[in-house]
Protein backbone atom coordinates (compact mmCIF):
# COMPACT_ATOMS: atom_id res chain seq x y z
CA UNK A 1 0.00 0.00 0.00
CA UNK A 2 1.19 3.41 -1.00
CA UNK A 3 1.61 6.48 1.46
CA UNK A 4 -1.07 8.35 0.42
CA UNK A 5 -3.60 5.06 0.20
CA UNK A 6 -2.47 4.63 4.01
CA UNK A 7 -3.06 8.28 5.14
CA UNK A 8 -6.36 8.36 2.62
CA UNK A 9 -7.85 4.97 4.66
CA UNK A 10 -6.44 6.22 8.19
CA UNK A 11 -8.09 9.59 7.81
CA UNK A 12 -11.34 7.87 6.37
CA UNK A 13 -11.37 5.48 9.66
CA UNK A 14 -11.01 8.81 12.19
CA UNK A 15 -13.92 10.40 9.97
CA UNK A 16 -11.27 13.43 8.78
CA UNK A 17 -12.27 14.56 4.90
CA UNK A 18 -9.31 16.42 3.74
CA UNK A 19 -8.37 17.87 0.38
CA UNK A 20 -6.19 16.04 -2.27
CA UNK A 21 -3.87 19.17 -1.79
CA UNK A 22 -3.88 19.19 2.22
CA UNK A 23 -3.25 15.13 1.77
CA UNK A 24 0.00 15.88 -0.26
CA UNK A 25 1.13 18.71 2.69
CA UNK A 26 1.00 15.94 5.41
CA UNK A 27 3.05 13.75 3.45
CA UNK A 28 5.21 16.26 2.29
CA UNK A 29 5.71 16.91 6.03
CA UNK A 30 6.53 13.43 6.42
CA UNK A 31 9.07 13.43 4.14
CA UNK A 32 10.75 16.26 5.22
CA UNK A 33 11.02 14.92 8.84
CA UNK A 34 12.54 11.67 7.47
CA UNK A 35 15.53 14.00 5.96
CA UNK A 36 15.64 16.16 8.75
CA UNK A 37 15.91 12.74 10.86
CA UNK A 38 18.63 11.33 9.37
CA UNK A 39 20.95 13.81 10.40
CA UNK A 40 19.47 15.40 13.66
CA UNK A 41 17.74 12.22 15.18
CA UNK A 42 14.57 14.22 15.36
CA UNK A 43 12.28 11.21 15.68
CA UNK A 44 13.02 7.27 16.72
CA UNK A 45 10.70 6.42 14.10
CA UNK A 46 12.66 5.60 10.09
CA UNK A 47 9.83 4.28 8.30
CA UNK A 48 7.69 6.63 6.50
CA UNK A 49 4.42 4.20 6.64
CA UNK A 50 5.30 4.22 10.79
CA UNK A 51 5.38 8.09 10.85
CA UNK A 52 2.05 8.35 8.92
CA UNK A 53 0.60 6.27 11.42
CA UNK A 54 2.25 7.19 14.72
CA UNK A 55 2.89 10.87 13.76
CA UNK A 56 0.19 11.99 11.44
CA UNK A 57 -2.41 10.12 12.28
CA UNK A 58 -2.10 10.17 15.99
CA UNK A 59 -1.69 13.22 16.25
CA UNK A 60 -4.91 14.08 13.84
CA UNK A 61 -6.86 11.79 16.23
CA UNK A 62 -7.60 14.34 18.85
CA UNK A 63 -9.69 15.92 16.74
CA UNK A 64 -12.88 14.02 15.74
CA UNK A 65 -12.65 13.71 19.85
CA UNK A 66 -12.52 17.40 20.54
CA UNK A 67 -16.36 19.55 21.49
CA UNK A 68 -17.26 21.08 18.32
CA UNK A 69 -16.70 24.25 20.37
CA UNK A 70 -12.91 23.44 20.65
CA UNK A 71 -12.72 23.32 16.81
CA UNK A 72 -13.75 26.94 16.08
CA UNK A 73 -11.12 29.12 14.99
CA UNK A 74 -8.99 29.86 18.25
CA UNK A 75 -5.46 30.43 19.22
CA UNK A 76 -3.53 26.97 20.15
CA UNK A 77 -0.58 26.15 21.36
CA UNK A 78 1.61 22.79 21.00
CA UNK A 79 4.18 22.62 24.35
CA UNK A 80 7.17 20.10 23.95
CA UNK A 81 6.50 20.12 20.64
CA UNK A 82 9.51 18.18 19.32
CA UNK A 83 9.33 17.89 15.15
CA UNK A 84 6.00 19.86 15.48
CA UNK A 85 3.73 17.45 16.94
CA UNK A 86 0.91 17.11 17.10
CA UNK A 87 0.93 20.93 16.37
CA UNK A 88 2.18 21.11 12.32
CA UNK A 89 -0.08 18.01 11.57
CA UNK A 90 -3.25 20.36 13.43
CA UNK A 91 -1.85 22.95 11.78
CA UNK A 92 -2.23 21.55 7.99
CA UNK A 93 -5.32 19.93 8.41
CA UNK A 94 -7.04 22.69 10.35
CA UNK A 95 -5.64 26.07 8.29
CA UNK A 96 -8.17 27.99 10.70
CA UNK A 97 -6.14 27.13 13.67
CA UNK A 98 -3.69 29.92 14.56
CA UNK A 99 -0.72 27.01 16.05
CA UNK A 100 2.04 28.45 18.64
CA UNK A 101 5.02 25.51 19.03
CA UNK A 102 7.19 25.49 22.05
CA UNK A 103 10.36 24.10 22.30
CA UNK A 104 13.27 24.95 23.95
CA UNK A 105 15.50 22.45 21.84
CA UNK A 106 17.02 24.71 18.98
CA UNK A 107 17.74 21.46 16.34
CA UNK A 108 13.86 20.85 16.96
CA UNK A 109 12.72 24.58 16.79
CA UNK A 110 15.24 25.15 13.83
CA UNK A 111 13.10 22.58 11.77
CA UNK A 112 9.62 23.70 12.92
CA UNK A 113 10.76 26.82 10.98
CA UNK A 114 11.90 25.07 8.34
CA UNK A 115 8.91 23.01 7.86
CA UNK A 116 7.03 26.33 8.10
CA UNK A 117 8.87 27.57 5.58
CA UNK A 118 8.67 25.03 2.76
CA UNK A 119 4.91 24.19 4.06
CA UNK A 120 3.96 27.49 3.71
CA UNK A 121 2.45 27.49 6.74
CA UNK A 122 1.28 30.75 7.40
CA UNK A 123 -0.68 29.53 10.77
CA UNK A 124 1.83 28.57 12.64
CA UNK A 125 4.39 30.53 14.38
CA UNK A 126 7.70 28.83 16.30
CA UNK A 127 8.75 30.22 19.68
CA UNK A 128 11.82 28.68 20.39
CA UNK A 129 12.09 28.50 24.46
CA UNK A 130 10.68 27.65 27.71
CA UNK A 131 6.86 27.43 27.69
CA UNK A 132 7.83 28.79 31.41
CA UNK A 133 8.98 31.57 29.78
CA UNK A 134 6.25 32.46 27.77
CA UNK A 135 3.23 35.54 28.17
CA UNK A 136 0.13 33.95 29.31
CA UNK A 137 -3.80 33.70 29.28
CA UNK A 138 -3.70 33.88 25.81
CA UNK A 139 -4.59 30.33 24.35
CA UNK A 140 -8.03 28.95 23.83
CA UNK A 141 -5.99 25.11 23.56
CA UNK A 142 -3.01 24.23 24.56
CA UNK A 143 -1.89 20.47 23.32
CA UNK A 144 1.20 18.37 24.23
CA UNK A 145 1.57 15.33 23.33
CA UNK A 146 3.90 12.60 25.09
CA UNK A 147 4.67 15.61 27.86
CA UNK A 148 5.95 15.08 31.41
CA UNK A 149 3.36 14.51 33.79
CA UNK A 150 0.41 15.80 34.20
CA UNK A 151 0.78 18.33 37.44
CA UNK A 152 4.33 19.51 35.68
CA UNK A 153 2.23 20.07 32.31
CA UNK A 154 -0.32 22.43 34.58
CA UNK A 155 2.91 24.07 36.62
CA UNK A 156 5.11 24.42 32.80
CA UNK A 157 1.38 25.94 30.82
CA UNK A 158 -0.78 26.10 32.90
CA UNK A 159 -0.93 29.91 32.88
CA UNK A 160 -0.91 30.08 29.24
CA UNK A 161 -4.68 29.57 28.60
CA UNK A 162 -7.22 31.97 28.52
CA UNK A 163 -10.10 32.38 30.47
CA UNK A 164 -12.17 29.28 29.96
CA UNK A 165 -9.02 27.85 27.53
CA UNK A 166 -7.96 23.98 28.40
CA UNK A 167 -5.29 21.98 28.63
CA UNK A 168 -5.09 18.87 26.78
CA UNK A 169 -2.59 16.05 27.46
CA UNK A 170 -2.56 13.38 24.97
CA UNK A 171 -1.25 10.23 26.71
CA UNK A 172 -0.80 6.52 26.02
CA UNK A 173 -2.59 4.21 28.76
CA UNK A 174 -5.13 6.61 31.05
CA UNK A 175 -2.89 7.70 33.78
CA UNK A 176 -5.06 7.09 36.53
CA UNK A 177 -2.91 8.28 39.68
CA UNK A 178 -1.77 11.65 37.64
CA UNK A 179 -5.30 12.61 37.28
CA UNK A 180 -5.65 11.79 40.95
CA UNK A 181 -2.78 14.32 42.08
CA UNK A 182 -3.37 17.61 39.99
CA UNK A 183 -2.17 20.89 41.59
CA UNK A 184 -5.03 22.92 43.09
CA UNK A 185 -7.54 24.37 41.38
CA UNK A 186 -7.70 22.20 38.41
CA UNK A 187 -9.51 19.32 37.64
CA UNK A 188 -9.58 16.73 34.73
CA UNK A 189 -12.92 17.44 32.60
CA UNK A 190 -12.67 14.62 30.63
CA UNK A 191 -10.73 11.43 29.80
CA UNK A 192 -11.12 10.50 25.92
CA UNK A 193 -9.90 7.05 24.53
CA UNK A 194 -8.73 7.91 21.13
CA UNK A 195 -8.57 5.52 18.07
CA UNK A 196 -5.68 6.10 15.72
CA UNK A 197 -6.26 3.57 13.02
CA UNK A 198 -3.46 1.26 12.19
CA UNK A 199 -2.00 1.41 16.13
CA UNK A 200 -2.35 -1.53 18.43
CA UNK A 201 -2.04 0.44 21.79
CA UNK A 202 -3.64 2.80 23.94
CA UNK A 203 -4.49 6.17 23.90
CA UNK A 204 -6.07 8.64 25.83
CA UNK A 205 -6.78 12.73 25.20
CA UNK A 206 -6.85 14.03 29.17
CA UNK A 207 -9.05 17.32 28.97
CA UNK A 208 -7.95 19.90 32.11
CA UNK A 209 -9.61 22.80 32.81
CA UNK A 210 -9.22 25.18 36.19
CA UNK A 211 -11.63 23.96 38.83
Amino acid sequence: MSLADQLQEGLAALGLELSAATQSMLLRYVALLKKWSATYNLTAIRDEKDMVTQHLLDSLSLLPALENSALVTRRWADVGSGAGLPGIPLAIARPDFDMTLVEAVEKKSAFQRQARIELGLANVTVHGGRVEDMAGGSFAAVVSRAFADLADFIRLAGHLPAPGGRLYAMKGHAPEEEMNRLPPGWTVRDCLRLSVPGLDAQRHLIVLERA
